[in-house]
């Protein structure tokens, strides 16, 4: 495994990260997903990210009741607020009240005594953004969260929040946890290009476009069983035309160039995202521990300049999908 710094800040993190959205708590069973996790941290990897959301709580209660049997200090631990978690009105957003126990029930829910990265798991229009960062600023001062950030900012958004921390003399933000990948690469734009200089780390999730990078889903052919695409509780990112014949065409493009690398398609995909520095760990779900096994293998490996343009001519920013 690879370790790169979470932005500029000091924290190192494995350049694969288990995620647990759509699985941990809900789709996947807690003996399978205590085993993904075992053999996540068996495998060098020390990041782990999920969402009090997720579940409603039940994919933070799986990941803390494995981790506990490790060591605090030798995993980093990151999860979110934002989306509602019950019916009455302060239940959802970024509001001091609703951040401040949120945490305290993530805290809970997790097992630990501190959360290593707290984020905002999307960006709240109505409350004030100073309102939402002296919340987070007030936790790490407290030591409940050594670090904070965000996930789907726009750059405006991002741009701002930064102007005000330093205005105000807060706490700066650590990280953004955006959508990248090879179909998928909006950031590239604006986002990207203001983290790197801002020294924020990204933390992309659906690297793999939630298995359309895999190279399973073959035109002309029915999906596999037991695939997301044919789940509508979890294709989430596959109900905008995303599986039409000449996309799939396309993508079955790109298995030469795995070939060449010496690289399955899962992994191809997963290290060109990390071919930019900018990012500092892609996170990746799995329902088998074998799964785990097969996306760690791209972390440390590195392109060639062929193939990460023979893939940029193929799939250029034009090709981003919605």
């Amino acid at each position: 495994m690879e370790y790169r710094q979470l932005g500029k800040h000091g924290v190192r993190v494995s350049e694969v990260c288990l995620g647990s959205w759509l699985t941990y708590g809900s789709a996947t069973g807690d003996t399978v997903a205590r085993y993904c996790i075992e053999k996540a941290y068996d495998l060098g990897i020390n990041f782990f990210d999920t969402a009090n959301v997720y579940a409603k709580g039940g994919a933070e209660k799986v990941v803390g009741s494995v981790l506990k049997q490790y060591p605090r200090d030798s995993f980093v631990l990151a999860t979110k607020v934002y989306f509602p978690m019950g019916d009455k009105p302060n239940d959802r957003g970024l509001s001091r009240k609703h951040i401040l126990e949120q945490c305290d029930a993530s805290l809970k829910r997790l097992g630990v005594d501190y959360i290593d990265l707290y984020q905002a798991h999307r960006y709240d229009s109505i409350v004030p953004l100073a309102e939402t960062l002296t919340a987070f600023d007030h936790l790490v001062r407290q030591g409940k969260i050594l670090y904070y950030g965000v996930s789907e900012w726009s750059a405006a958004q991002i741009a701002h929040a930064v102007d005000l921390t330093r205005l105000m003399g807060l706490y700066p933000i650590a990280s953004n946890q955006p959508q990248y990948s090879i179909l998928h690469r909006t950031i590239e734009k604006e986002v990207m290009p203001l983290c790197d200089r801002e020294g924020i780390g990204i933390i992309n999730f659906s690297p793999l476009a939630q298995g359309l990078l895999t190279g399973k889903y073959k035109p002309g052919e029915p999906l596999p069983e037991g695939s997301r695409a044919g789940d509508p509780k979890q294709n989430r990112f596959m109900n905008s035309g995303q599986l039409d014949q000449q996309l799939l065409t396309k993508i079955q493009k790109l298995v030469p160039f795995a070939e060449q690398e010496g690289l399955n398609m899962s992994q191809l995909a997963l290290a060109w995202c990390l071919r930019n520095k900018a990012l500092s760990s892609v996170i990746i779900g799995a329902t088998k521990p074998t799964q785990v096994e097969d996306n760690v293998k791209a972390a440390g490996k590195k392109l060639t300049p062929e193939t990460v343009k023979a893939i940029d001519d193929l799939f250029g920013l034009e090709t981003t999908l919605e």
